[in-house]
C-alpha cells in the first residue's frame, strides 16, 4: 500500500520565549531539514524574505545561533494596501555535537534557504580496518 501525503501549507510560527524581548517585532522558529552521510550533516533552514547581508550565523559553545530579519517589502512612497507577508525576524538555536568540526562549517543563502554544512571531525568519520594474515 502507497501512503500518500498530501501538500501541507504552514504558517509561520512565533518562538515562544521563556523570557522578555528587549526589542519589538514579531520573531519566528525557521523550519529545519537535517540530513547526514558518512562525510557531513547538512542542515536546510526555510527562512523566506532573509537576504544574505540580513543572515547573522554564530557559533559560540558549540550552538549554532541562526538569526535573520525580513525587512519590508515596499518603499518609501509606497503605501500598503492589503499585507499577508509578516515581518519580523527568524531564531534558531542548534547545539552541536562534539563531532562537528566547527571550524569548517559552510553556510549558503538561496531561494529564501539557508544551507548549512557541518563537516564530520576526523575521529567520528567511519572507516574500515584492514586486517592481514600473519
Amino acid at each position: 500500500m502507497v501512503e500518500s501525503r498530501e501538500l501541507q501549507v504552514k504558517e509561520k510560527q512565533e518562538v515562544a520565549t521563556p523570557g522578555e524581548q528587549t526589542r519589538p517585532g514579531l520573531v519566528f522558529t525557521p523550519e529545519v531539514d537535517i540530513f547526514e552521510t558518512d562525510q557531513e550533516i547538512t542542515v536546510l533552514a526555510d527562512m523566506p524574505g532573509v537576504a544574505a547581508d540580513g543572515m547573522n550565523i554564530g557559533l559560540q559553545n558549540g550552538v549554532l545561533t541562526l538569526s535573520g530579519d525580513v525587512k519590508p517589502w515596499e518603499g518609501q512612497d509606497e503605501t500598503d494596501v492589503l499585507v499577508e507577508f509578516e515581518i519580523g525576524k527568524y531564531y534558531r538555536q542548534l547545539p552541536l555535537s562534539d563531532d562537528i568540526d566547527q571550524s569548517k562549517i559552510e553556510a549558503k543563502l538561496e531561494d529564501g534557504v539557508l544551507r548549512l554544512t557541518l563537516p564530520k571531525a576526523q575521529k567520528a568519520v567511519p572507516r574500515q580496518i584492514t586486517v592481514t594474515a600473519g
